[in-house]
C-alpha cells in the first residue's frame, strides 16, 4: 500500500519589520503630511494603518521594546545606553530578554538586521548585547545612536569595522541600508523564510541630504509652519486619523508665528532637509518593495513600518561644545575630505552638506507631530504617538482599514509569534519575564481587538492609558489627566474634577513601575551629580 506524502502546510511568512528614527505622527502623506512617501503610502493603503500606535519616548527604549515584547525597564535599557550601574540602568540589552531575532531564528527563520542598533554600551569590543549575538547571522549598520550620513561612526559588517565602506563615492547611510537589505531579500528568494530588520537613522539629525533632494522641495515650506499644520490637521481628519479640526493642539506657545520667525530662508532650508531626509527613506522602503515583488516574495511578507518616537526638537549642541565634540561615535572629526565640521543651528550654517551639523527645531518638530503637542522625550502624545503600516496580501488583512485601538511596542512581538506560528521560550526556561503585550492580529483582520492597559516612563515622565483615560506627567510637574475620547490632543485636564479616577490610575502605574523595575529619575539625577555631569547628561 502506498502512502501518500502529507501535504505541506502553509508556508509561513516573512517578516520586514522597518524602523524610522524620529519620524513625526504626520509627517507620511498617508497620515497628512505634505512630504512625498509614495511607497509607504501605497503599502498603508492596501494595508492596515493604526490610528492609535504607541512608542516609548526616546529611541533605545523603543527599539528594546520592539524586539523584546517587554517594557524598556525589563531589557536594561531604561533611558539610553549609558551604563549606569549599580544604581542605574546597564544600558545594554539584557541576556535574559530572548530579541525577535532569537525567537524566530530557533524556529527556523534566516535572520538580518541592516541598520542603527543602538542597544549596546560598549560599541567598540563585540559583547553579548551586540545584533550578532542576539539572534542576528547577518548584520550591516551603526551600533551608536545616530551620527553623520556621509560617515556614520561605528559602522559594522558583522562585528568587523566597515568605516571604509563610506569613504566609497557617493556613499549615503540611507541608501546603504536598504541597499544592503534589498540585497539580502533577493539572496533568500525561495528559502527558508527570513526576519529581516531594517532600522533607518533618519530622519534623525543631523540635517543631511543630497543637494538634488533638497532641491525638489523648492517651494513646499514658504507658507511656514503655521499654514502648513492647519493643511496637515485638515488632511488627519479627512484621512480619518483624527476627529475633528477643532480638537488639534495650537503652535507651540514658546514659538514665533512664522513671519516673525528669524531668517526665514533659513528655517525653509532646515525643513527642506528634513524632507529631503524622508523622501529618501521612502525610497528605500520602495526598494525593499521592489526586491519582495522581483522575487515573489510581496503577498507572503509581512512588512511593518513605524517611527522609534515622536518628532524630535532638540537643537545642537546638546551639551556644551567640547563634550559634544569628545562623542567621535556620533560627530566625526573632519569630513572625509579632512574638512572642519560646523556644528550648531545658526542661519550661517546652512544645513544639507556633509560639513554641517545641524537639526531641524522646535517648530518644525511641532509640525511633524500634528496635532499633537510635546515632543521626543515625553510621554504627551506628541512624544510617543508614531505612524503605524502593516502591509501583508496573504495575511487576511483588512485592506484600506484604520484601527483605533490603542496599542504599543510591546505588542508587535506577539502579533509577529501569531502570524509565524513561532513559540516563544517559556519563562521557567529561559528565566527570561513574560511577554508584556497582545496580539493585534485579529484587529488587523478585522476582528475583535486585544485591549489592555499602556505604560510608559522616560527620565520621569509618566503616563497610564486605560481605555480613554490617559494619566500623565512632565517631571517634574504634576499628574495630568484627559478623556482622548473627547480631547485627543490632551488640552483639557480633568485631573481636578476626577481624583478618584486620578487615584485608580496611578496606583495602577506604581504598581507596574515597581513590577517592571523602573528607577526613580531622582536616582539616576543623583549618579550624574556625583560624577559632577548635568541633568542634560543625565538623559543621554
Amino acid at each position: 500500500m502506498t502512502v501518500a506524502p502529507e501535504a505541506p502546510g502553509p508556508r509561513r511568512p516573512n517578516v520586514v519589520l522597518v524602523v524610522a528614527d524620529d519620524l513625526g505622527y504626520s509627517d507620511l502623506g498617508c497620515y497628512g503630511g505634505e512630504l512625498a512617501t509614495p511607497n509607504i503610502d501605497r503599502l498603508a493603503r492596501a494595508g492596515v494603518r493604526l490610528a492609535h500606535f504607541y512608542t516609548s519616548a526616546r529611541c533605545s527604549p523603543s527599539r528594546a521594546s520592539l524586539l523584546t515584547g517587554l517594557h524598556p525597564h525589563q531589557s536594561g535599557i531604561g533611558i539610553l545606553t549609558n551604563d549606569d550601574r549599580p544604581r542605574g540602568y546597564p544600558g545594554s540589552l539584557s541576556e535574559r530578554t530572548p530579541t525577535m531575532a532569537e525567537v524566530l531564528r530557533a524556529s527556523g527563520y534566516a535572520t538580518a538586521m541592516f541598520g542603527k542598533w543602538h542597544l549596546s554600551a560598549q560599541m567598540t569590543v563585540p559583547d553579548p548585547s551586540w545584533p550578532t549575538r542576539r539572534g542576528f547571522a547577518e548584520f550591516f549598520g551603526t551600533l551608536t545612536g545616530c551620527g553623520s550620513y556621509y560617515q556614520p561612526g561605528t559602522l559594522r559588517r558583522g562585528d568587523e569595522d566597515a568605516s571604509s565602506e563610506a569613504l566609497v563615492p557617493g556613499f549615503y547611510y540611507t541608501d546603504a541600508i536598504a541597499s544592503a537589505a534589498a540585497s539580502y531579500i533577493r539572496a533568500h528568494a525561495g528559502s527558508r523564510p527570513f526576519f529581516c530588520y531594517v532600522a533607518f537613522s533618519a530622519p534623525h539629525w543631523p540635517l543631511h541630504a543630497p543637494e538634488e533632494d533638497i532641491r525638489a522641495y523648492d517651494g513646499a515650506f514658504e507658507a511656514g509652519w503655521d499654514v502648513l499644520r492647519r493643511r496637515r490637521i485638515e488632511r488627519l481628519v479627512d484621512e480619518g486619523l483624527f476627529p475633528d479640526v477643532s480638537l488639534a493642539s495650537d503652535r507651540d506657545e514658546r514659538e514665533p508665528p512664522f513671519e516673525k520667525a528669524r531668517a526665514p530662508e533659513w528655517q525653509v532650508r532646515r525643513m527642506q532637509v528634513y524632507a529631503a531626509q524622508v523622501t529618501r527613506l521612502d525610497a528605500g522602503v520602495g526598494a525593499l518593495v521592489e526586491a519582495l515583488r522581483e522575487t515573489g516574495q510581496l503577498d507572503d511578507t509581512l512588512l511593518i513600518f513605524l517611527s522609534d518616537n515622536g518628532a524630535s526638537s532638540e537643537e545642537l549642541p546638546l551639551v556644551s561644545p567640547e563634550r559634544f565634540a569628545a562623542r567621535s561615535d556620533i560627530l566625526p572629526r573632519a569630513t572625509r575630505a579632512g574638512g572642519a565640521i560646523r556644528v550648531g543651528n545658526l542661519p550661517e550654517i546652512w544645513p544639507g552638506p556633509e560639513d554641517t551639523y545641524a537639526s531641524y527645531g522646535r517648530a518644525w518638530a511641532n509640525l511633524s507631530n500634528a496635532p499633537f503637542r510635546y515632543y521626543k522625550r515625553y510621554v504627551h502624545e506628541g512624544g510617543i504617538a508614531a505612524p503605524f503600516v502593516v502591509h501583508w496580501p496573504a495575511g487576511g488583512l483588512l485592506a484600506g482599514h484604520i484601527e483605533r485601538t490603542p496599542y504599543q511596542l510591546t505588542d508587535v512581538l506577539p502579533t509577529v509569534l501569531a502570524a509565524t506560528g513561532a513559540t516563544y521560550p517559556s519563562r521557567r526556561a529561559s528565566g527570561a519575564p513574560a511577554l508584556e503585550g497582545v496580539s493585534m492580529l485579529e484587529a488587523l483582520r478585522g476582528g475583535p481587538p486585544a485591549v489592555h492597559p499602556l505604560f510608559w516612563e522616560h527620565t520621569g515622565n509618566a503616563a497610564i492609558r486605560l481605555a480613554n483615560w490617559k494619566l500623565v506627567r512632565a517631571y517634574p510637574g504634576p499628574w495630568e489627566l484627559y478623556d482622548l475620547a473627547t480631547d485627543p490632543a490632551e488640552l483639557r485636564d480633568c485631573a481636578p474634577a476626577q481624583r478618584g479616577v486620578v487615584a485608580e490610575l496611578r496606583a495602577s502605574w506604581e504598581s507596574w513601575a515597581a513590577r517592571v523595575g523602573v528607577i526613580p529619575w531622582e536616582v539616576t539625577l543623583d549618579i550624574y551629580r556625583g560624577r559632577g555631569a548635568s541633568a542634560e547628561e543625565a538623559a543621554g
